[in-house]
């Protein structure tokens, strides 16, 4: 979260172009939305029993589990003014794009649901969410990541999310598998995961109609997210209190 933020504020000052990155966690980790309330929205026991990190991200949307072999994790860092407008939406369905031309070249048919008051815009394959976006804007900066499941092991993903409503996580799951899918349950098989980042990186050159070129990270970007993670995504009083 460090290096999304990093990479945004790079953006900003305008020391580095638009930016598309793919990166995995390890260890698995849940993110939560950087207004919710993370003891509602975590089992912050379980995740400490387990080693599953508990980070607070600058973008909004809601609690997520990002396993570190099920899932790829996308961040689109780029100009506003490159997309012509300032409309939220606009961009959410801009930048999703990418992730549906992905979801095709891998023989899934997605669609972009522009999400309502409770749920950030996503990507579904057969009424099922695959991926899930957040945003962040600033000084004429678009942040946006989210998740692209390979799989998803449910039981697992609600033992570290609390759901209110729910007695039991079974209950949860029970709901959850007709709201949640992932690359390996609609194929039914398994796929190479350096398969679906070549699709995610050729679907985004496509949805966004630019050249990629592969780079790495600078100086400036790893010092800037070594602070971050030292000062801000380490402390609980952002990670728990929403404090920066």
């Amino acid at each position: 979260m460090a290096l999304d933020e990093a990479i945004t504020t790079a953006r900003v000052s305008d020391h580095i172009p638009n930016t598309l990155r793919l990166y995995r966690w390890n260890p698995s980790a849940v993110s939560v939305g950087r207004f919710q309330d993370m003891l509602n929205e975590v089992n912050a026991e379980k995740c400490r029993e387990h080693g599953v990190d508990v980070v607070r991200r600058i973008t909004g949307g809601g609690t997520v589990y990002h396993d570190s072999q099920d899932e790829i994790t996308y961040s689109v860092i780029v100009n506003e003014k490159d997309f012509g407008t300032q409309d939220v939406i606009y961009a959410y369905n801009k930048i999703c794009n990418g992730l549906i031309q992905a979801a095709r070249m891998l023989n899934l048919n997605a669609s972009f649901s522009p999400g309502d008051q409770r749920n950030c815009p996503n990507i579904a394959v057969n009424g099922k969410k695959i991926s899930g976006s957040a945003q962040y804007h600033k000084g004429g900066v678009i942040l946006q990541h989210g998740t692209f499941l390979l799989d998803a092991d449910l039981q697992k993903m609600f033992t570290y999310l609390r759901a209110p409503w729910a007695k039991t996580v079974e209950e949860i799951v029970c709901v959850a598998s007709d709201r949640i899918t992932s690359v390996k349950r609609e194929l039914k098989h398994d796929i190479p995961t350096e398969k679906v980042a070549d699709a995610l990186v050729e679907g985004f050159k496509q949805a966004l109609e630019v050249e990629l070129e592969e780079g790495a990270l600078t100086d400036r970007e790893r010092k800037l997210a070594s602070k971050l993670r030292d000062e801000k995504y380490s402390k609980d009083t952002w990670n728990f209190k929403g404090e920066a």
